[in-house]
């Protein structure tokens, strides 16, 4: 009896040390076959294993891995100590360095082909010669080099927005160098040719991450490239962290919560309880876990020294919940270091002296030149209007605008006139939430007005109004009297800034988002506001447009 439940045991822990072997060698994301064989031939050459398991179902998912968890923490409970093993390279990492070689690849080909580009817009069609080819051969070392400076191979780490913050940087000094390589040769170089190789680089490098991300967003609905989670904590904002990341395709793949000496702490729902944090590095042995996601409300400094223990010694990725509102990018904190204690220094969201000339320049030389190099366009849509049905070609409505004040804004006309009497009668139609008045097929809209909607080319005149200083091109939307009236207190914040043309709004689902969300985008934007920032909305406005997505 004795000799069958030593079997048992020895079968069960076989059984875990394939299916581990399985996460080590990439089995939940690429399929890995070990565990298959190892537990095939142990169903076949064991007879006592399939009379320990036979009349239960096979242990999958979160119960595999509370099973693991288990016995490892009754392992723990024996006295020893833990024997630090050489690290493996968990699957997602292997995937992570693999997908950075081939978006050095395409980094490499979008700026020799800025480089190529450039050189034909300057001097004309022609083949490079031997030196230009020379250049074209240093830029992939250089781009390569640049990007690693500017540690664009870590692009989980950071915001859409922080990165194409480095994009910038990175081509910048890539234009740059490739600039001062190319004196020592008798390549021809001109001001426009570094300029357009700037910009073209810019575009190729930011439309080629586009894609990427596009394709990693897809690989994590599929559970690829996601990091196998222990949530550290048992209270409420764990739990809490444990449904964000079980909802949302985010890359992390909750596993189960590690408990902590708070005294707070609840049994929580959905994932199971593996153990104790003082039995973290056991538990991320068993379990194969990449990734340790610690709420903070819920560890102590000793609970701290283990999690940064895993750190050092198992080389796992650390994320730290922060009790701050989600408006807040992380680009406006600074780690600072008080007698001892590490704080989080905010930096402060009003614009100084310089960011506020750099904005201001920004809106003026963009609405200046869309102005003139738009001209045709909006002198043929004018026509159109007036050609459809009589009246003024401008529609004028007052808007309420930085710090409340109000002032005319400028759009082509897209309804027929009068069309603000029939307001009364279609309130009752109304499609959006809140103060907002939406109607998918509203009546009032001209032909030539639904596609001017449609495209957002309605309201292109008012770059006259960022050119004269009352919007900016990136802003909240400025809003009506009626709905400012209806504002609660923290929706009036919005107005501290000047209104846009377009803004995080435009580029998230426009029409389509529920008020709440449109406000709290606009805050964002507010707390969070950058020059690069800026670029990066317009550059995501333009394909929005042309994908006529949320507009109506």
């Amino acid at each position: 009896m004795c000799s069958g439940g030593t079997g048992g045991a020895a079968s069960r822990s076989f059984l875990l040390d394939a299916r581990y072997a399985e996460r080590r060698s990439g089995g939940y994301h690429s399929g890995g076959w070990l565990a298959t064989v190892a537990t095939g031939w142990l169903f076949a050459a064991k007879p006592q294993f399939r009379n320990a398991v036979s009349g239960s179902p096979p242990l999958k998912g979160a119960l595999l891995v509370a099973q693991r968890a288990t016995e490892a923490t009754s392992a723990s409970k024996k006295p020893g100590r833990l024997i630090r093993l050489p690290v493996a390279v968990p699957a997602v990492r292997r995937q992570q360095n693999t997908l950075y070689r081939w978006m050095a690849v395409t980094d490499s080909v979008s700026i020799v082909a800025a480089l190529l580009v450039a050189h034909q817009v300057c001097f004309g069609p022609r083949m490079p010669d031997g030196d230009f080819l020379l250049v074209l051969a240093m830029a992939p070392v250089v781009t390569v080099a640049s990007h690693l400076g500017c540690r664009l191979y870590q692009t989980y780490q950071y915001t859409s927005v922080e990165e194409f913050r480095r994009i910038i940087l990175s081509v910048t000094a890539t234009v740059m160098a490739i600039v001062v390589l190319s004196f020592w040769s008798p390549v021809p170089s001109s001001r426009l040719w570094i300029g357009s190789a700037w910009c073209f680089g810019l575009v190729f490098t930011g439309a080629s991450r586009r894609r990427w991300h596009h394709g990693i967003r897809h690989r994590w609905t599929s559970g690829q490239l996601t990091f196998d989670t222990l949530i550290v904590g048992t209270n409420r904002e764990a739990q809490n962290l444990a449904e964000l990341l079980m909802a949302s395709k985010l890359g992390y793949r909750p596993l189960g919560f590690v408990s902590t000496g708070s005294h707070d702490g609840v049994v929580p729902d959905g994932l199971p309880m593996l153990g104790a944090i003082g039995g973290l590095r056991q538990l991320i042995s068993q379990t194969g876990a990449s990734c340790v996601f610690v709420a903070s409300t819920a560890v102590g400094p000793e609970d701290v020294k283990n999690v940064l223990k895993a750190r050092r010694l198992d080389g796992v990725e650390i994320r730290v919940t922060a009790n701050f509102p989600g408006t807040l990018s992380a680009t406006r904190f600074a780690p600072q270091s008080v007698g001892g204690l590490l704080a989080l220094s905010v930096q402060a969201v009003r614009l100084t002296r310089a960011q506020a000339i750099a904005k201001r320049a920004f809106d003026v030389v963009l609405s200046g030149l869309g102005l003139v190099l738009l001209a045709p366009l909006l002198v043929l849509i004018a026509l159109l209007i007036t050609l459809e049905t009589p009246g003024p070609v401008l529609f004028r409505q007052e808007r309420v605008g930085l710090h409340r004040k109000r002032f005319k804004v400028l759009k082509f006309r897209t309804m027929v006139v009068g069309a603000e009497l029939m307001l009364a009668d279609l309130a009752a139609h109304n499609e959006a939430d809140g103060p907002l008045f939406k109607l998918r097929n509203d009546p009032r809209v001209t032909r030539v007005g639904r596609y001017l909607r449609r495209y957002s080319l309605d309201e292109l005149p008012q770059l006259w109004n960022v050119l004269i200083g009352e919007m900016s091109l990136v802003g909240p939307r400025p809003p009506l009297p009626r709905e400012v009236d209806a504002y609660e207190d923290w929706q009036l914040d919005r107005l501290e800034v000047r209104p846009g043309i377009t803004g995080l709004w435009q580029v998230s689902g426009r029409s389509e988002l529920p008020f709440d969300e449109y406000v709290r985008l606009d805050l964002f934007y507010i707390e969070n506001w950058s020059l690069a920032y800026d670029l990066f909305i317009v550059a995501k406005t333009i394909p929005m447009l042309l994908a006529a997505r949320g507009a109506y």
